[in-house]
């Protein structure tokens, strides 16, 4: 494909129909952003049903119930792009994609998202709003044990096994 043809590709970005609205906050789109299975919402409110949701899967579309593996925002206006509130939307979008785009992911990368999924998980496990079942949190809360104490406990490789015939 040529640069050209790139080039054009991309900047067809997908728009949303004019006389619709997000499902979610049933208002006009703000950031409208357009998932895998085709319906559109705002950034923000569909980074909001997956901040509700569990961190560690995809949300389901409020429509049909399809899981999103892919946001893909509508174009943005070069007058809008100097606003914080609509970077910081696009990179949560950005972040979302990342996550849950089907990529494969690194060591590296995991290891850079732990921080994220560990203040998801205790934000989750310390609101007493949240619907967890408590043999769920339970679970969690030796999941995270048992993967810190690991790091903890890792033995060297200068340890000698005692008792061990070499």
């Amino acid at each position: 494909m040529s640069s050209a043809a790139a080039a054009a590709s991309s900047s067809a970005s997908p728009v949303p129909p004019e006389d619709d609205v997000c499902s979610v906050c049933h208002d006009r789109f703000r950031i409208p952003c357009q998932a895998n299975c085709s319906h559109w919402f705002c950034g923000e409110c569909i980074i909001r049903v997956w901040n509700h949701g569990a961190a560690v899967q995809p949300c389901k579309c409020p429509i049909c119930r399809r899981l999103i593996n892919l946001l893909v925002p509508a174009n943005v206006s070069d007058d809008q792009n100097d606003d914080p509130q609509l970077q910081r939307v696009l990179g949560e979008i950005q972040h979302y994609n990342h996550i849950f785009g089907g990529a494969p992911r690194s060591l590296t990368q995991r290891l850079q998202d732990l921080p994220f999924f560990i203040r998801r998980l205790f934000r989750e496990l310390m609101d007493p709003q949240r619907t967890l079942p408590l043999v769920f949190r339970a679970r969690m809360i030796l999941m995270v044990t048992l993967f810190v104490t690991s790091f903890i406990f890792v033995p060297s490789v200068g340890d000698r096994c005692y008792g061990c015939e070499a």
